[in-house]
């Protein structure tokens, strides 16, 4: 069985992430799998699954995802017909690939990551939605609420659905040495980290705000680059706050940077599921996040939830982990068991599972 994924760039975020971490166990499982990029940019990401042995196809540098060059160049790789099963990732790959098949046979699978994007405030588009995940035998949806909203977005919409938590290797996180984070060297006490790509949808802001409202001995560690960078390093120069905040850029060493940290602080306004919080689970620290449906579905009961958007709620959060060691560990202890939950060999299987159901057909 011979699977291509298809994914817009290895940048830094959850799908990219997922790519690193499910396809060579997926090849360990005998599943002949290569990976196309439509932005060939060089990244950690990228270099990381080339050391794997992965094939990686790539579209070049420097054009929009969303170039006609990129649906051209699909619909020619899906033409050679020497995949089994297409399994796409984000808006761009999943409309181009469904408009190869129209000129070519081929057996199309998503993973819907997330929960909102721009293109679902469009009402026009839903036409253009349904049409597209019509062409799809198969939609793996990454938590429950990213089902629910994928259908309450398109009206009618009779695609086939499965939902596949996504997982980490929880392992790896468990035994990561405490590196990275030089609480001395900063004067630091706790420290705070968001593991994230800057844009608007992880909301830095309410973090740097809830700053604020702690003690001085609190830090915030950011790792992660974007668009929004920029403006975060402007409100933290515009609040007085930029001694606490550290800006540390994409790192490689993300299981080290958390265990080495206090507190993980999720604030997204919406999350599809949350793998970061996943990941700050399995490092045994507690984890806070805000109120929004992907993240409460995966924390609510280990970690603890802020209102969404309030810096001083997330702030009073804080402060009850930080004052109460008992609640704290507490609260680390029911994390790190809910993390056990998402080891990605559960996630493997069913994607296998799914596979070998397409390919049946």
């Amino acid at each position: 069985m011979k699977i291509l994924h298809v994914i817009t760039s290895l940048r830094t975020g959850g799908a990219e992430r997922l790519m690193v971490d499910i396809l060579p166990r997926l090849k360990n499982n005998g599943i002949d799998v290569d990976l196309c990029v439509f932005d060939g940019l060089d990244t950690p990401f990228k270099r990381e699954l080339s050391n794997h042995g992965v094939n990686i196809i790539d579209f070049g540098i420097g054009h929009s995802v969303y170039s006609l060059s990129n649906l051209w160049k699909l619909a020619c790789l899906l033409h050679k017909k020497r995949y089994d099963i297409i399994h796409t990732h984000n808006t761009a790959c999943q409309l181009f690939a469904a408009i190869g098949s129209v000129l070519c046979s081929v057996v199309l699978c998503t993973t819907e990551h997330t929960t909102s994007n721009r293109r679902r405030g469009w009402k026009w588009y839903a036409a253009v939605d349904r049409w597209m995940y019509g062409r799809y035998k198969k939609v793996i949806c990454i938590s429950n609420k990213t089902e629910t909203a994928l259908r309450e977005c398109i009206p009618n919409f009779n695609t086939p659905t499965i939902t596949i938590y996504n997982g980490i290797d929880v392992s790896k996180f468990e035994l990561a040495k405490p590196e990275g984070i030089d609480k001395v060297k900063h004067g630091c006490q706790t420290a705070l980290i968001q593991v994230a790509g800057f844009r608007y949808q992880k909301d830095q802001k309410t973090l740097i705000r809830s700053l604020q409202y702690l003690p001085n001995s609190v830090h915030a560690y950011f790792v992660g680059e974007g668009e929004c960078k920029q403006e975060c390093i402007d409100l933290s120069q515009e609040l007085g706050l930029s001694d606490r905040i550290h800006f540390m850029g994409i790192r490689t060493d993300v299981p080290s940077l958390m265990k080495s940290s206090d507190i993980v602080v999720i604030s997204s306004h919406w999350e599809g599921f949350g793998l970061a919080a996943v990941e700050g689970m399995a490092a045994s620290k507690p984890v806070i996040a805000s109120g929004v449906d992907g993240l409460r579905e995966v924390v609510q009961g280990a970690g603890i939830i802020f209102e969404h958007e309030n810096p001083k709620d997330l702030a009073d959060k804080i402060i009850m982990l930080i004052s109460t060691p008992a609640y704290l560990k507490e609260i680390s202890d029911s994390c790190h068991a809910r993390a056990k939950e998402y080891d990605i060999s559960n996630m493997v299987a069913g994607y296998i599972g799914v596979y070998k159901e397409l390919f049946k057909k």
